[in-house]
């Protein structure tokens, strides 16, 4: 396979975390906490989350929808907020909107529910990204492969989860460098219905390495 002018290069990266001022007991103050917490913070309980628990195939998949599930026994508006899929957001206000919607619903619906206190309090805490290229890129699909077999787990996150808001599109960027750069859009469609709440990071990987022998061997 010919190189491309145009090699992927893997990056890691790690995640400074920070308490923020705003606290909830309530839903209530959840809802209010949601218009006031920073966009990393937002990351951090959606995105993050997914990258920290990314053994785990079966729970809820955000901070918020644990937090009300764990401390406030609201199952329905817990399993709400879980429904919410990250690979349907390219912004963060994108999905802030839809977070404090579904919450404002139903505080609207059950006030009384809405004020009751909490067994612990949530805690928002915003998660500042650093990354650091790795010593290596590809040039060709199989050094691609190889590249990616030697991927830790924050790098995989890095550029198979975290990359739709870095990206603005709907995708990650194994995907977009499949296409973009090779001229593969078959592969970079498969990559990208790779089910990342149904898979652990590992079978992830396993499955997206897979689609690649698939095609070197075509």
């Amino acid at each position: 396979m010919n190189d491309t002018p145009q090699p992927f290069q893997f990056v890691t990266a790690a995640y400074l975390i920070r308490i923020e001022n705003q606290r909830a007991m309530t839903i209530a103050e959840l809802m209010a906490s949601l218009d006031q917490a920073s966009d990393a913070a937002i990351f951090h309980h959606t995105f993050q989350t997914l990258g920290q628990h990314h053994f785990l195939t079966e729970g809820f998949s955000n901070d918020f929808a644990q937090w009300v599930l764990a401390s406030l026994n609201q199952p329905v508006l817990a399993e709400r907020l879980a429904s919410i899929d990250i690979r349907d957001y390219v912004s963060i206000a994108e999905l802030r909107g839809d977070l404090r919607h579904i919450v404002a619903e139903f505080c609207e619906t059950h006030p009384k529910q809405s004020e009751q206190s909490a067994f612990e309090p949530f805690y928002f805490i915003q998660a500042i990204e650093v990354t650091r290229p790795l010593p290596w890129d590809a040039k060709t699909l199989p050094g691609f492969r190889a590249g990616l077999e030697r991927l830790s787990h924050a790098s995989f996150y890095y550029h198979f989860v975290a990359s739709r808001l870095r990206l603005q599109l709907r995708t990650n960027d194994f995907s977009h460098w499949f296409e973009q750069a090779l001229g593969l859009p078959q592969l970079a469609a498969r990559a990208d219905r790779i089910d990342i709440y149904i898979n652990t990071l590992d079978t992830a990987r396993k499955e997206l390495i897979e689609l690649v022998d698939q095609e070197i061997l075509q």
